[in-house]
């Protein structure tokens, strides 16, 4: 079965698609670019833009019309609700899940300078390093991880360090120029993190054909995340953390909830087994709501 795979265009994006053909029988699969909103808007903060979908409407739109069967997504980009008529077919196995500090000077974020400037677009992250390190200054950056590479290293630019998904430098082969990988007590990763996710036509023979690509393990912790996130409002713009993990039979998720200066933390934790998945996630969302979440929300 041949089928038409839709990809962004970005060196990371393609990286991935050329990934998922890899694993498949060659002559499986072709590909198709597609530029996205999020791609096109580069002057503009993601929480600004507005929307869910910001990186995966145009694919979704492509998997409607049947120019393409199948879409490779970043997982924590596509949201947790499914239109009808599609599926996700397949989760990869999981790449390193945390984020990673890319430091101009080579210092790790405890050593950086007293209200040093940091670039990231994602509230997340933020709100996270604002609570290790409140001095701090925020500064968006946009652009591909080539490009923000460039902007953090620039000896003339405005950024000290940039943050960045652990996952996306080591598939770019740029893991030397991680300054350090902040542990999960700094900075909990988002939902999703490190996967990478087929969606598809919901059709029984492209589902078949993907499965060998399918991780079950990974599949269970992010559906534990993505359940969480899913309670709570979906977003994936929210300052909204969570990463689960599979040991045995125990399947345990940690989630943090934030104010977007990280003054106030909501950090909730469980566990289940596997098969319980996504009642973990809702569970947790209760659990945080009682709490305040929701408020801080928003």
């Amino acid at each position: 079965m041949r089928l038409r795979f839709g990809t962004r265009g970005s060196k990371l994006a393609r990286w991935q698609t050329d990934h998922v053909l890899s694993l498949l029988p060659e002559g499986s699969g072709e590909i198709e670019v597609i530029q996205t909103k999020g791609d096109r808007v580069l002057d503009t903060p993601l929480p600004l833009i507005g929307g869910k979908g910001l990186f995966t409407a145009e694919l979704e739109a492509a998997l409607h019309e049947n120019r393409i069967q199948c879409a490779v997504h970043s997982l924590k980009d596509l949201p947790t609700e499914q239109p009808t008529g599609l599926a996700i077919g397949a989760i990869l196995k999981r790449a390193p899940v945390g984020d990673v500090l890319v430091s101009r000077s080579g210092k790790s974020l405890l050593d950086l300078p007293h209200h040093a400037t940091i670039g990231t677009s994602s509230r997340r992250r933020a709100a996270q390093l604002l609570r290790a390190r409140p001095d701090l200054q925020l500064l968006d950056i946009r652009g591909n991880v080539d490009t923000r590479i460039q902007k953090a290293l620039d000896p003339s630019g405005p950024y000290d360090a940039i943050l960045l998904a652990h996952a996306g430098l080591e598939r770019l082969g740029y893991s030397a120029t991680i300054t350090e990988v902040l542990p999960f007590n700094v900075l909990l990763p988002a939902p999703g993190q490190g996967a990478i996710a087929v969606q598809c036509r919901d059709d029984a023979a492209i589902i078949a054909a993907l499965a060998p690509l399918h991780d079950t393990a990974t599949a269970q912790a992010v559906t534990a995340e993505r359940s969480f996130l899913a309670a709570l409002g979906g977003g994936c713009s929210l300052p909204l953390a969570a990463y689960a993990y599979l040991e045995g039979s125990t399947l345990t998720l940690t989630a943090r909830v934030l104010s977007l200066d990280g003054t106030r933390c909501i950090e909730v934790t469980g566990t289940a087994s596997p098969s319980d998945a996504e009642a973990l996630g809702a569970q947790l969302a209760d659990d945080a709501k009682a709490q305040g979440a929701t408020e801080l929300l928003g």
